[in-house]
């Protein structure tokens, strides 16, 4: 019998996996959805998994197959921490935490204002300040904002500048929330602004992400509970 717990996992898992799908498609690349996983047949883009899983106890082998571990960088979200993927010539690279919280839950009083990326400059933006000079900002692609289900969200300072932000992807059971940062302060600063956002934008459904650490502290004291593992898979040449 599904427990109310697992049924939160799972739909924490298709958000992220969405949410991986319009990433990757912002890049060109399309993956599929099957009933145990989504995969992408190419490499996803950076800090992207080539598959996560959808259902506890997939196949790993057909999981393997579905995704290119001929070139470095596979890796596989096990969304239930459930599968040994060694076999098949994986090495566990981290653990993390599914978190939930309820809808319309009040969020903290931010001293930042809450906008939404809307076109290519407001991305670009948001990207260098997420990025935070580590030279990745080229993720964030115009095209992401094609997108109907992804809000790419800022808090702006007094003065304008984007100091804080998060992506949010809009299910139908669901928002999930990824790449959650903060200039200062950590994600202690950061959860306040992006709460507000996403009680503003989506205020029934509940909002889930995973998270691990200092970022795991962080979201509890902001009302989110952990309800599950997960384990993300690096494969090894």
């Amino acid at each position: 019998m599904t427990t109310p717990q697992q049924l939160l996992v799972q739909a924490a898992a298709r958000n992220n996996a969405e949410w991986c799908a319009a990433m990757s498609r912002s890049h060109g690349l399309a993956g599929e959805f099957g009933t145990q996983a989504w995969a992408a047949p190419s490499r996803t883009p950076l800090y992207y998994p080539d598959a996560v899983t959808l259902v506890p106890g997939a196949d790993r082998i057909a999981l393997a197959a579905r995704i290119d571990t001929t070139a470095p960088g596979a890796s596989v979200k096990d969304s239930f921490a459930d599968l040994d993927l060694t076999e098949v010539g994986f090495q566990v690279l981290f653990e993390a935490q599914w978190i939930y919280r309820p809808a319309s839950t009040p969020a903290p009083a931010s001293d930042l204002v809450r906008t939404v990326a809307g076109d290519p400059e407001t991305l670009r933006v948001w990207a260098l300040a997420w990025d935070d000079g580590d030279g990745n900002a080229d993720l964030f692609r115009p095209e992401l904002l094609d997108d109907t289900a992804t809000f790419v969200l800022a808090g702006q300072s007094t003065d304008g500048r984007v100091v804080a932000g998060a992506v949010a992807s809009r299910g139908h059971q669901v928002v999930g929330i990824s790449n959650v940062f903060a200039l200062d302060g950590g994600p202690d600063a950061a959860w306040p602004v992006v709460l507000d956002a996403v009680n503003w934008l989506s205020p029934t459904l509940p909002v889930v992400g995973y998270e691990q650490g200092e970022g795991l502290g962080a979201a509890i004291r902001h009302g989110f509970e952990p309800v599950g593992p997960l384990r993300i898979w690096a494969h090894c040449l």
